[in-house]
């Protein structure tokens, strides 16, 4: 899959296996995801346009594998486990949490890469992102200086990502605070800042910052 990626499109697709993806965060080994990955499969769907994101999901954090990654991965700081589905191609642009993100690739999919140190002036340069392939099964751990957006999918079919993060972490703000610093035009949601290519209209309606500049680029597959 990974040589057919790289065969289809013009930009360099890294395995997260591979040492490019270790300043972006961590292949997670050691847990026990599989639970969580059959009620993905039995109990979630894809849609048929566009992506579905739901934050906290009650029969996944009812799992075992929920205490083990509160009380271990996390440190007995409070978690969510949510998902992604869908069927993005496109950059669209970045968000960054403060905390890390698990991502677990119920399908195979690609995520397009950042770092928050890369930013300038809110704005990130298309060409300066990295791409990578996480083969379904596989568990990362982004770091929270990782940008980040929806997977991108491999297949006809679309992506299923589950989803850890610190709770409350994309739901919405009780109020949005006067900014201060640049980093606060970014705030969206709670423990959620983001900035948006300016095509991508379902993020710049909900009030997204402008920052993604160039080419919204297409990842084929």
């Amino acid at each position: 899959m990974l040589e057919h990626l790289n065969a289809v499109n013009d930009v360099k697709i890294y395995s997260v296996f591979d040492d490019e993806f270790k300043t972006f965060g961590n292949v997670i080994e050691g847990y026990d995801f599989s639970e969580l990955i059959d009620y993905m499969k039995k109990e979630t769907s894809i849609p048929e346009n566009n992506n579905v994101y739901v934050p906290s999901v009650e029969g996944l954090e009812s799992l075992a594998a929920f205490d083990e990654i509160q009380n271990g991965f996390y440190g007995g700081m409070p978690i969510q486990i949510g998902y992604c589905n869908g069927r993005n191609t496109t950059y669209n642009g970045f968000e960054y949490h403060k905390g890390s993100e698990i991502n677990v690739a119920v399908t195979d999919f690609m995520l397009v890469l950042g770092h928050t140190w890369q930013l300038e002036s809110n704005r990130f340069e298309v060409g300066n992102e990295t791409v990578f392939f996480v083969p379904a099964g596989t568990a990362i751990e982004m770091f929270q200086t990782t940008l980040h957006l929806s997977p991108c999918r491999t297949d006809d079919e679309g992506f299923k990502d589950i989803v850890v993060l610190p709770r409350g972490t994309n739901t919405p703000l009780e109020s949005k605070p006067e900014p201060k610093t640049l980093e606060d035009l970014l705030l969206l949601q709670k423990n959620k800042w983001v900035i948006a290519h300016p095509l991508r209209e379902p993020l710049m309606k909900q009030g997204a910052y402008a920052g993604l500049i160039g080419e919204n680029k297409e990842l084929k597959y």
